[in-house]
């Protein structure tokens, strides 16, 4: 059901079985996927897509404009994945020169007040807890929870299945699999009580445990770490997700203990 109420762009192209309640309004070339309900006062900006069976709340802006002053006009879009919930008053920006999008995967939960800058590239099963702001250009990995009153410095990335603590202030990458907190931020354990719940296999735990016991806790270096790391422990799929991550991030990952 459309209301009559809302402002529907012409240009718009609106799904099947699609709710949009009264005062909301979709403009430009906007893509609104099947069975999704965008309710009163959301605003859905031209160059947005959103996915099938998302719930868009009131006040939720998406698609606007960034806020970044190198920001030219250039052609940029805003993508919101499948089954996706954005809460009240979500702030999501569209993308700009350096990646060109600023796109939120499926089945993600944005609670309310939630900020998210342009650039911003965020994985599926993600949540993002209330207020919490997304700085420009970071990447949020599959399965990451954050919790609420969180700041970002931009260009990080907060691995899959990481679990970042309440008014953390998250200034450094965080690796996949972790639980971190404190401040200034640092490694407080494995995630073992997530990884758990998705399905993880123990021995598998166990090994990332082993893993990242080599990284904080024993004292290496980074660079020594890694080094053990590659002679010592199995060569899996997960150690290498963890290893590569580490060695991708230019500006370092958190604090160990």
């Amino acid at each position: 059901m459309i209301s009559p109420l809302a402002n529907i762009s012409q240009d718009a192209n609106i799904g099947k079985n699609v709710t949009i309640d009264a005062f909301a309004s979709v403009l430009g070339n906007a893509v609104i996927g099947d069975n999704t309900h965008i309710h009163s006062n959301a605003m859905i900006y031209p160059d947005t897509t959103i996915g099938n069976n998302c719930q868009i709340f009131p006040g939720a802006i998406i698609g606007i404009v960034s806020q970044d002053l190198k920001y030219k006009g250039e052609p940029t879009t805003t993508t919101i994945g499948n089954n996706t919930i954005i809460r009240e008053y979500v702030t999501i920006h569209k993308g700009t020169a350096d990646r060109m999008t600023t796109s939120v995967g499926d089945n993600c939960l944005l609670m309310a007040y939630v900020h998210v800058a342009h650039d911003c590239i965020i994985g599926n099963n993600v949540i993002i807890a209330n207020s919490v702001g997304l700085s420009g250009h970071i990447t949020i990995e599959d399965f990451a929870i954050i919790e609420g009153m969180c700041g970002t410095q931009q260009f990080i990335t907060i691995g899959a299945h990481s679990f970042v603590a309440g008014f953390s202030q998250i200034r450094k990458s965080v690796p996949p699999f972790v639980r971190c907190a404190r401040e200034p931020m640092q490694f407080i354990g494995v995630n073992t009580i997530g990884l758990g719940r998705r399905g993880f296999d123990k021995e598998v735990i166990r090994q990332i445990e082993d893993i990242y016991r080599l990284i904080f806790v024993r004292g290496h270096n980074m660079t020594n770490a890694l080094d053990i790391i590659e002679q010592e422990i199995e060569n899996t799929p997960i150690r290498n997700q963890i290893v590569n991550f580490i060695k991708n991030q230019k500006d370092g990952i958190i604090k160990g203990i």
